[in-house]
């Protein structure tokens, strides 16, 4: 049952609180502040409390300050004179001890062992929050109108012991866990005369009007029990752990995406609940703060949110406010160098969360899915390899497409390639494959090895898992390596790939990659193969020699960590699970330690007649009329790389763009080129490159040719 303030002890009408205690308090505030407005009346105007709602004016405060010991005696006389302050006096001594309950104040208040002068500091902003009737009370008590705030002058006036109130200055306790907290810089103003101030959702939960998973928005962890590791481990780490006495910060470290809820709930003590903390209170960290302290108030262990790189910043706050608060909170991270600002008193050695493994993710999809992952085994099992999800992504996907109508392969893989985004920042620039395997023209050799690169990549989930190389290899991936010329086709072969496997594929900015500073090009390195680790993608490193080139002999510093840089990329390659596709037109440039952790090097070299033809007749775009082209001529006549043979059809079809467009055209083409527009644009071409063509080479077209190009 709640308890209403009635009578003298009320300026907002029905104001009513479920907590006994904190009635208590907010009764002491409203008598108090009501007595003392009869004195001031008295003090200020030289007559009674005209009893008609009027507050009395202010005068002159400096010197009612400096009256306040001579007219302290006379302040109690009258009090025992006046019928009206003599009420009050009577009001407070009915009021009694604090009834004592087990409410969120009394806990509190045996928590801190808090005295009755701190429970009415406490109390009195408390009523700031609660009772919107009082800011003009506290202004005139104060003397004041510009201050319609409780402050720790106005509550040493309001006590009957003023020298009690000073133990509330500074690093109080109150303050150290969160409930009583100080505008800071409030027109430098000093402490005794700053806004006293409650978090709302602290004082709704004090008052008894809300749970703190209520005020703060808390989420209840339901997972606890089970384990992120073996039952033994857990056991031991709870013994070693009983409740906190201070502030103890707890690191999870694992993948992004872990379970880090079940790791936490596996750790906590038996009838402890867990909460998690809202993103929201990431956005502010007074928001930390408070959750913190509703958290301390009832009990429970803080689970805070994952992936908030600012959270490390706002636990260096709440440590320096709440050194004492005896409070649990489970700080999920993914790397160790994260925890380094924080102080290491209040650091656990770190619980690690391995990740979700192979076998799991197989068994977690194919238990989610039920009977419609049955048809499609082989599908499942190949995304339990590319797209290597943490358990609660697998959980959550595999739930959501159980009952999904016509559940087929396509909706699976796109299902979960939505699931493992990829976000690699400026580093890596995304590429929709513009070309086909078809499109691709290769010397027999280097086809059949190109080919060898797909069937190896579809391979990958029998030969790990079913045939068991996954432990041996580290359930890598491939590492290719395409070398030779410019222009031979490179770029195009690894689109290629990317679209045949079904690929995502980014190819790699070494502008944005490549640093002058010390350490921070194996950083970026490590941010895109850490990025790259969530499912398998083609990483395409064009001029991979700028990254993969040979170590030096270490002359300087910078010679010591280029060498680092290069270690470095080769142990993150070997590790890499999905296709790395090295480009380079130098391949003895490169370390020689790299080239053996490579499975496949194809060389393109520049293409031979047969070869030249194809692309030139595939090159031109089907609504293009090429009837009138010599493909045989143009492969024999000019020996040069697919590259230049595209940038000449590009121009060509560029040029015959403004030629007549009344000229009658086969059925469903949109354009024609003819012999003498190809070749001037082969002489433009060559022109390019530094290479004279006399014009015997042009044979019967020399002289349109000539003509043309004068």
């Amino acid at each position: 049952m709640s308890a209403v303030l009635q009578g003298p002890a009320a300026v907002t009408p029905g104001l009513a609180l479920p907590d006994r205690d904190a009635a208590y308090w907010l009764s002491q505030v409203n008598v108090r502040l009501r007595r003392e407005v009869s004195w001031c009346w008295h003090q200020r105007m030289g007559r009674a409390d005209p009893r008609d709602g009027s507050l009395p004016p202010t005068t002159n405060a400096c010197a009612e300050n400096l009256d306040w010991v001579r007219y302290l005696d006379q302040k109690q006389d009258f009090l025992n004179a006046d019928p009206a302050g003599r009420y009050l006096s009577d009001c407070l001594t009915q009021l009694g001890d604090p009834p004592g309950s087990d409410g969120y104040w009394g806990r509190m208040r045996e928590q801190l062992d808090l005295d009755e002068h701190g429970c009415f500091v406490l109390a009195l902003a408390l009523a700031q929050r609660l009772d919107s009737g009082l800011a003009p009370v506290f202004a005139t008590c104060m003397n004041d109108l510009s201050r319609p705030y409780a402050t720790l002058a106005l509550a040493q006036r309001l006590w009957d012991a003023p020298l009690e109130v000073s133990g509330v200055l500074g690093d109080h306790r109150l303050s150290r866990h969160g409930l009583l907290r100080q505008h800071e810089n409030h027109e430098v103003q000093p402490d005794w005369q700053r806004p006293l101030d409650m978090p709302v959702p602290v004082a709704l939960v004090l008052a008894g009007l809300h749970h703190p998973t209520a005020a703060a928005g808390f989420r209840v962890v339901t997972t606890a029990g089970v384990p992120c590791g073996e039952t033994a481990s857990i056991a031991a780490w709870r013994f070693h752990h009983a409740r906190p006495k201070a502030l103890e910060i707890q690191p999870l470290l694992g993948p992004v995406g872990a379970d880090f809820e079940a790791c936490a709930g596996s750790l906590v003590a038996d009838g402890v609940p867990l909460w998690k903390a809202p993103d929201v209170v990431m956005a502010n960290p007074d928001r930390l703060l408070e959750a913190s302290t509703l958290a301390w108030l009832a009990g429970a262990d803080l689970l805070l949110p994952e992936g908030f790189p600012r959270v490390v910043k706002w636990l260096e706050q709440l440590a320096t406010h709440a050194m004492c608060m005896p409070l649990r909170c489970f700080l999920p991270i993914h790397e160790l160098q994260t925890l380094k600002e924080l102080p290491r008193g209040l650091l656990l050695p770190e619980v690690r969360i391995e990740p979700t493994g192979y076998a799991e993710r197989l068994r977690l999809l194919l238990d989610g899915l039920g009977a419609s992952g049955t048809p499609m085994h082989e599908a499942v099992e190949e995304c339990a390899r590319r797209f290597r999800l943490q358990a609660p992504a697998v959980r959550r996907l595999s739930t959501r497409l159980r009952d999904y109508p016509g559940l087929d392969a396509d909706t699976l893989f796109n299902t979960c390639r939505f699931e493992a985004q990829t976000d690699m920042g400026l580093l890596a620039q995304r590429v929709i494959p513009r070309f086909r395997l078809e499109e691709l023209i290769l010397p027999p050799s280097q086809a059949r090895q190109f080919h060898e690169v797909g069937r190896a990549m579809r391979a990958l989930t029998r030969v790990h898992y079913r045939w068991g190389t996954a432990k041996a290899w580290n359930e890598g991936g491939l590492a290719v390596l395409f070398c030779g010329p410019p222009g031979t086709g490179k770029t195009m072969a690894a689109e290629a790939l990317a679209g045949d496997l079904d690929l995502d594929l980014y190819r790699i900015d070494l502008s944005q990659v490549v640093n002058k500073y010390i350490g921070e090009t194996e950083k970026n390195l490590k941010r895109i193969f850490d990025a790259a680790e969530t499912s398998d993608c083609l990483l395409f490193f064009d001029e991979a020699d700028a990254l993969f080139g040979k170590r030096t002999d270490v002359k300087d510093a910078h010679d010591r960590f280029a060498n680092i840089e290069i270690s470095y990329l080769l142990e993150r390659m070997e590790r890499f699970k999905g296709l790395a596709v090295l480009a380079t037109n130098r391949r003895k440039d490169l370390d020689e330690a790299f080239l053996r952790r490579l499975r496949y090097i194809i060389e393109f070299p520049v293409p031979g007649a047969l070869e030249r033809e194809h692309i030139w007749r595939l090159g031109f775009p089907e609504a293009v009329d090429t009837t009138g082209l010599d493909f045989r001529f143009l492969a024999r006549q000019f020996v040069i790389s697919g590259g230049h043979i595209r940038s000449i059809i590009f121009n060509a079809c560029l040029q015959a763009a403004h030629c007549d467009p009344t000229a009658p055209l086969p059925p469903g083409k949109q354009g024609q080129v003819e012999m003498t527009g190809v070749l001037v644009q082969v002489k433009r071409e060559m022109q390019k490159i530094n290479r004279t063509l006399g014009n015997e080479t042009f044979g019967a077209y020399a002289e349109a040719v000539e003509e043309r190009s004068a």
